[in-house]
């Protein structure tokens, strides 16, 4: 009998459930889209259920599809949305409140108001940058508002998870509470030279030990389905974040090896080998993974609105009726016609780490049309990119060579070809975009021996497209992003 491996990538906008091949070829892909909530400007929700119904909803249609049974999957891999906080009974399973997005922003006043003594050590232990982006200041929120959760949390009743975390609990039935290093890495309450929880940042922000899950290895067995999905019992057998698997995935394991995932985020990550590179130039310093005894570090940097600048284009403006149109739109004109458009829907993220920060598309003429708008739109997030990668070679004191990018959009050959002109360097597609499945797959396969080692899994990776760079196209245009930039910076913002 033919064996597979299943990769649950459950995303922001939606959860995915693919099927691969020992050659790492997509064999079933099944997806679906839920619901997102927006009670306050600025606060972004899931319910977890949602998350856990329509992924168990995905894994059986892909399967279905194959005409396959548990008996056929080798091991589930899962990849997640990271730093979304998800906090629920231990008995029950129920949620004590809706998932708390990555993308969410109600803590900013609390973390404002963190002393800068504080906001060193936080940096020094974890690597990241204090922002409402991470676990920490939102388990805190939900224990502070929820009714009775600090209680509860406090009893032992209640149990923290990153969304990885959450499927696993729900796919063992709440025999297994577990986390991998790349996730904890992210909650900005574990620390990435000890590789523990650390005790004085609980204390910090009021969080019970009681309430974490078991960090462990991105690649190792954690335990065995126990849902109606499958009649058999399946090992799960891999976990990382979105943007670490997707960096193993394009099989960026040696150091200096760079990548870009362009998602609902964009997210640049850079394999600085055994060794973590503390940045001076405001990015996040991340483990990547943890393989037997061996861990890896990166740096990253965030873009919190990539890929759905492109769905507000179409439900917000009107200007598309399908995220599909707009690489037709934008390339309708021959360039931006001078709109420059930043897209800090929630804040901008790297290098700039300003959650006040505001959309800004200036530049308007009346000969200003939808498709300047979405050219705008498109170039925005390539200059994005841009800015972040100026601020990685200079950590890493590297000149970037190539660029692999991965993620939806990165179909998209009119923002590719502007990406590397953008950096002039040369910008690689895999036949596979969707690396970031592919890597959670890779992870589990790699643990219970499906496939036998990396040098193994990299003779399966194949380019499908480069582009170039004309990087004299574009000089001009880079005075006009950084003045939008300065725009769409508040007052409160660390750059003027």
């Amino acid at each position: 009998m033919e064996k597979y491996i299943l990769a649950l990538d459950q995303g922001t906008s939606s959860s995915r459930a693919i099927v691969f091949d020992h050659e790492g070829n997509i064999r079933s892909v099944a997806q679906k889209e839920f619901t997102q909530h927006f009670p306050r400007p600025g606060w972004v929700e899931h319910d977890p259920m949602d998350i856990w119904s329509s992924e168990a909803s995905v894994v059986a249609e892909a399967i279905t599809k194959m005409d396959i049974n548990g008996k056929s999957i080798a091991a589930i891999g899962i990849t997640n949305q990271r730093e979304t906080t998800i906090v629920w009974d231990a008995k029950t399973g129920e949620p004590v409140y809706n998932a708390i997005v990555w993308q969410d922003r109600r803590t900013s006043e609390y973390c404002e108001s963190i002393s800068p003594a504080m906001v060193a050590k936080i940096r020094e232990k974890t690597g990241l940058i204090l922002d409402p982006y991470f676990s920490a200041t939102k388990i805190r929120w939900i224990l502070q508002n929820v009714p009775g959760a600090r209680d509860r949390a406090e009893r032992g009743e209640l149990r923290f998870g990153t969304v990885d975390s959450w499927l696993v609990w729900n796919l063992t039935r709440g025999d297994v509470h577990v986390t991998d290093v790349s996730n904890a890495s992210r909650t900005m309450l574990y620390n990435i030279h000890t590789l523990e929880w650390d005790r004085e940042l609980l204390e910090f922000f009021g969080i019970p030990d009681s309430m974490l899950p078991r960090v462990a290895a991105s690649s190792e067995v954690y335990g065995y389905t126990k849902t109606t999905i499958f009649a058999h019992e399946v090992p799960i057998a891999g976990i990382a974040g979105d943007q670490q698997a997707a960096l193993f995935g394009q099989m960026c394991t040696n150091p200096g090896d760079i990548k870009n995932t362009y998602g609902t985020g964009c997210f640049l990550l850079m394999n600085t080998g055994d060794k973590p590179i503390m940045s001076k130039n405001n990015l996040l310093t991340t483990i990547a993974w943890k393989i037997g005894n061996e861990v890896n570090y990166a740096l990253e940097g965030s873009i919190f609105v990539g890929g759905s600048i492109v769905q507000w284009l179409r439900d917000g403006l009107g200007i598309v009726k399908s995220s599909s149109e707009i690489e037709a739109l934008a390339a309708s004109v021959p360039d931006n016609g001078g709109v420059y458009f930043v897209p800090a829907l929630t804040g901008l993220g790297a290098p700039y780490w300003d959650p006040y920060a505001k959309g800004t598309i200036c530049g308007i003429t009346r000969g200003t049309t939808a498709a300047h708008i979405a050219r705008a739109a498109e170039e925005g997030i390539a200059f994005q990119t841009m800015d972040i990668v100026h601020a990685m070679e200079a950590d890493a004191g590297i000149t970037l060579g190539t660029l692999k990018v991965d993620g939806g959009a990165s179909r998209d050959n009119l923002l590719m070809q502007f990406q590397a002109d953008v950096l002039g360097t040369r910008v690689v597609r895999p036949q596979v975009v969707e690396t970031t499945a592919e890597g959670a797959a890779y992870l589990a396969g790699l643990a219970v021996g499906y496939w036998g080692s990396q040098d193994e899994i990299r003779r399966y990776w194949k380019a499908d497209a480069e582009f170039d760079p004309s990087p004299a196209s574009v000089e001009d245009k880079k005075a006009g992003w950084a003045d939008a930039v300065k725009r769409a910076l508040s007052g409160k913002g660390k750059i003027k």
